[in-house]
């Protein structure tokens, strides 16, 4: 029997190997939509709100600026 006759059988099988596939490759598609909304989405709220919170990097005027100018005859202070 060759691949391609066209018996009822053969016809059959090859449907059902592709909605098999198209199943598969559906369930595939759906679970990463799923993971996407749910897990990333909770991850992209809580570092959204980690930052409105407190800043990682604040600016030197935000922190009080730098310190007063060092007298030069003054020797350093871990001396």
């Amino acid at each position: 029997m060759n691949y391609y006759d066209s018996s009822s059988s053969s016809q059959s099988f090859d449907w059902l190997v592709f909605v098999v596939i198209l199943l598969a490759v559906g369930v595939t598609i759906a679970g990463l939509i799923v993971w996407l909304v749910v897990f990333r989405g909770k991850t992209a709220k809580k570092k959204q709100r980690l930052r409105k919170h407190r800043r990682l990097n604040p600016t030197l005027a935000e922190t009080g600026g730098l310190p007063p100018i060092r007298d030069p005859n003054q020797p350093p202070s871990g001396v």
